[in-house]
């Protein structure tokens, strides 16, 4: 298993983070794992709804399909799915109100029977970047 956990405050309200981040047809924007959605997201994700996405970690693409397990508006998403040789993908983000500044939380956890060891460390460290880059360029977007 990889799984990483990265956070960051961002100096705008919450419903402005929330705007762009818990908009799905906005992620291509913003998020560095995310290559694009087959298909068209939702405006209003509702839990259960099924997607497909194509996210890009180490260089590597994989069609994940994705279910959409919660979506609290102005608090969390979270989407978990199914991609290539079975790898199972949880992707999950939250917001918190810091009064006036938003803490952005993003996990990720990759579970397959290839990600141990060094794959599944160097996996780890990639996703890890990829989320903070994802979140730097969110705060860029909204602050």
């Amino acid at each position: 298993m990889a799984s990483t956990h990265v956070e960051k405050d961002i100096e705008a309200p919450i419903d402005k983070v929330w705007e762009v981040a818990g908009d799905l047809r906005r992620w291509s924007e913003w998020n560095t794992m995310f290559t694009g959605w087959k298909g068209e997201p939702p405006a209003v994700p509702e839990p259960g709804a099924k997607l497909i996405a194509v996210l890009t970690v180490m260089g590597m693409a994989n069609s994940v399909t994705l279910t959409i397990e919660e979506f609290e508006p102005l608090r969390r998403i979270a989407l978990s799915g199914i991609g290539m040789a079975g790898a199972k993908v949880t992707l999950t983000m939250s917001v918190a109100d810091l009064g006036g500044t938003t803490r952005m939380s993003s996990d990720v956890d990759f579970v397959s029977q290839m990600m141990v060891g060094a794959i599944g460390a160097a996996v780890e460290k990639a996703a890890r970047q990829e989320l903070a880059a994802s979140l730097d360029k969110l705060a860029a977007i909204v602050e």
